[in-house]
């Protein structure tokens, strides 16, 4: 039952509506002020759970957030969803290193307690776990927030900004805090990565753990996106994120247009080639057209590789590929299914109806003849494809060189020496940045004096941009400002 609850001591300004989910099974719709903070929101909604505000803690996206925290840092859109839990409440998460329930959980002083919200902690994901800060520019290690591109299916139908979201795998409850963030992109698409610990009272605890099945009692994470362009639908609205889209923080240029644009799509092959999303439709659009698609038989689905040639770098999300119009890739796969099965599709312009004949060709004038039926009637040889004819099939015309004409996608080898993901950083941390003397970090000088001090935690060195040695009071004197 939807309970509306005002906030009367407080005037809002510009109303955020959102749900407030307790553990014990009840739902809050609430009416916030972006400005306000997190002790406003356990104020609204104490008085409906029969509590303290001190003893309410409130939980998004697996973290459970600090008084201090304000709602407009939260990446909350309309009819968004908290989570509101009783700290008196025990729950307890499972271990692999423990033979009992863990009580260590226990809930601590909600006043000392809670942090920063998911999207504000978590930096853009590297694609595997070899090194998760190896590929992260000097922009992204110092903090900048995630960036998440998804297909919203409903209502969008498009690509969009997304916002990402998790539940314990177990109960599906959203009301969990992750016992780390995710360091890339497999720690959010594969199960059974990151342990949760879930508040949902009605998720299964069991009283004691099999000797010969622990980790059958170790609680999951289980992520997923949101499109952040619509108010939320629930928390069965999810959309398909699209990891290789990435922002170009490194402005690496296009391999074909060499460009360089905001956002970038990068290609899973050794090198990382980039591409603009402009030239990636094109790419995408051309192949359609020459019917290059290749079927990938472990998916299930038609792909397209690296467009410069790279060794094992199929796009595996089919979802990218919406980025051309639904109809193009859809209409494709559909075609490309008939003539797998031995069919052909009708040549006649604005047609393209998929025709599968009834027997096999026997080169008789019989079976070269085939209908559009179901289409737009047209009759035409199965051979050549022209209207129906008898006698031999004709060369088809060719351009003045002698050769078919054939568009293509050509890619330049030299522009895709620059336009990789992994080396372009590589290059842009090398010329922006030199390297702390004692800890060796890359540390990139905006303005001021040479006088530099490492950020870095536990360093703190004190450094001459120009000596690279330590500073000191001749570098002051020589060369202070340059």
């Amino acid at each position: 039952m939807l309970q509306l609850i005002s906030f009367s001591k407080r005037r809002i300004s510009n109303s955020l509506s959102i749900y407030v989910k307790t553990n014990t099974g009840n739902t809050l719709a609430v009416d916030l002020d972006p400005k306000w903070d997190i002790k406003n929101v356990k104020e609204i909604v104490a008085s409906q759970m029969g509590i303290s505000a001190e003893d309410i803690k409130i939980i998004l996206a697996g973290k459970e957030l600090h008084n201090s925290t304000i709602i407009e840092e939260c990446d909350l859109g309309q009819q968004s969803i908290l989570h509101a839990i009783r700290t008196s409440s025990q729950r307890f998460n499972r271990s692999k290193d423990t033979s009992t329930i863990d009580e260590s959980a226990e809930i601590s002083e909600l006043s000392d307690s809670g942090g920063k919200p998911m999207n504000e902690t978590l930096t853009d994901l590297p694609f595997d776990e070899s090194d998760p800060q190896e590929n992260l520019s000097v922009e992204e290690k110092q903090g900048n927030r995630a960036h998440f591109f998804v297909y919203c299916s409903t209502p969008c139908k498009a690509v969009r900004v997304g916002k990402l979201r998790v539940k314990c795998a177990t109960c599906n409850s959203g009301a969990v805090t992750v016992d780390r963030d995710p360091q890339c992109w497999p720690d959010v698409l594969q199960p059974r990565r990151i342990t949760v610990h879930c508040e949902n009272d009605f998720c299964p605890v069991p009283t004691s753990i099999p000797n010969d099945d622990t980790d059958s009692q170790i609680l999951y994470a289980r992520f997923y996106f949101k499109c952040g362009e619509h108010s939320s639908l629930g928390e069965e609205d999810e959309a398909v994120p699209l990891y290789l889209i990435k922002p170009n923080l490194a402005k690496i240029p296009c391999l074909a247009c060499t460009d360089v644009r905001d956002m970038v799509l990068v290609f899973p092959c050794e090198a990382g080639h980039v591409t603009c999303l402009d030239c990636f439709k094109d790419y995408c659009s051309i192949r359609l057209r020459e019917r290059q698609f290749q079927f990938d038989e472990t998916k299930g689905y038609y792909t397209l590789p690296c467009p410069a040639g790279c060794a094992n770098s199929f796009i595996p999300e089919v979802h990218h590929f919406h980025l051309l119009t639904p109809e193009q890739y859809q209409r494709f796969s559909t075609e490309e299914y008939v003539l797998r099965a031995g069919g052909l599709l009708c040549p006649r312009p604005d047609c393209g109806m998929g025709i599968i004949p009834e027997s096999p060709d026997d080169g008789s004038d019989e079976c070269r003849k085939i209908q559009c039926f179901g289409g737009c009637g047209y009759v035409f040889c199965r051979r050549c494809l022209q209207g129906y004819h008898l006698g031999e099939c004709e060369l088809q015309p060719s351009d003045s060189s002698g050769t078919t004409y054939k568009s293509g996608y050509l890619v330049d080898p030299e522009r895709a020496k620059d336009a990789k993901w992994d080396e372009a950083s590589t290059k842009t941390i090398k010329i922006s940045t030199k390297p702390c003397p004692k800890c060796r970090t890359p540390t990139e000088r905006d303005g001021g004096c040479m006088h530099m001090v490492c950020t870095r935690a536990g360093c703190g060195y004190h450094w001459c941009w120009v000596c690279q040695t330590q500073w000191t009071r001749d570098c002051m004197g020589n060369h202070w400002f340059g």
